[in-house]
């Protein structure tokens, strides 16, 4: 499994397995430091809003633009803000680091 690094709200930073396939949120969500994730993955509620670091943030896809659409309104959007349920987690993303986002 690829290891993802997540700084939690607090500042401190979780090496944490995450599974190949499966998006991001996912792995967040069933952490106790996590996000709440509450559509699911449907990309209509932003609750699982992460930062990618920006040495990561090229070797993702672009956002869509709904997923744009709803990140322009959030009042702690950053360009390397991501919707988690949106970034699917690869081998090839083992190490990335992400920072959970401060509640809207």
């Amino acid at each position: 499994m690829p290891l993802l690094k997540v700084v939690d709200r607090d500042g401190k930073e979780h090496d944490v397995e995450a599974k190949s396939g499966l998006k991001v949120m996912e792995t967040l969500r069933e952490l106790d430091y996590g996000i709440a994730a509450i559509c699911g993955g449907m990309c209509s509620c932003a609750t699982c809003h992460i930062y990618i670091d920006a040495a990561w943030a090229a070797k993702l896809p672009p956002a869509m633009s709904d997923e744009r659409e709803l990140l322009s309104e959030l009042s702690h959007h950053k360009d390397t803000s991501r919707l988690s349920c949106q970034v699917e987690m690869t081998d090839a993303l083992a190490g990335m680091r992400v920072t959970i986002a401060p509640d809207e």
